[in-house]
């Protein structure tokens, strides 16, 4: 049974709760999600396995989860990367911002998370993900402009935490790198 670490609005930790639970009973907990970038500025796109517990079929960013009691967000965050993805190493990946977010999802669940938000870079040729099926149904690069028409038309077609997070990371994947 996976735990997840139940937090205040100060990401202050209050407490740990099976991950089920905490999503049946909308519990506030830490969770983080990872955006990759390419060369060009396209997002990497996760499609969410089918048989997921919740948001099957979705699509989102790179890699999201939780991080487990004593596990800090940056670990967890490497060791998804390669449960998801595969990838052994994407690099350095940058804190970027945290939000909080409650929302009711499918299967009588409720996601309410305190979502660390981590930014890499990848080189989209030299990067070979080993998709996990249990977690992952697909993954696609797409353009900044392609992804907002994309989210405008269907936005049904994304999980609540990547479309509550994406105008930030937008934001932010617009700056020019610093050297």
């Amino acid at each position: 049974m996976e735990s997840v670490i139940l937090v205040d609005e100060n990401d202050v930790p209050v407490g740990s709760m099976e991950k089920l639970d905490a999503h049946r009973k909308g519990q506030l907990h830490r969770a983080f999600s990872v955006f990759l970038f390419d060369e060009a500025g396209r997002w990497l796109l996760q499609q969410r396995a089918f048989d997921k517990y919740h948001s099957g079929g979705l699509w989102t960013n790179s890699c999201c989860s939780h991080p487990r009691p004593g596990e800090s967000v940056l670990a967890a965050a490497h060791r998804r990367l390669g449960e998801e993805l595969g990838c052994v190493d994407v690099g350095q990946l940058s804190p970027a911002f945290t939000f909080i977010y409650n929302a009711a999802l499918d299967h009588g669940l409720t996601e309410h998370e305190l979502d660390h938000v981590l930014i890499g870079r990848v080189e989209a040729t030299q990067f070979q993900p080993a998709l996990n099926p249990i977690e992952v149904a697909a993954t696609r690069w797409i353009s900044s402009p392609e992804l907002q028409a994309e989210l405008t038309a269907h936005p049904e077609r994304f999980t609540v935490w990547f479309q509550a997070a994406f105008a930030r990371v937008l934001a932010l994947a617009s700056r020019p790198a610093e050297s």
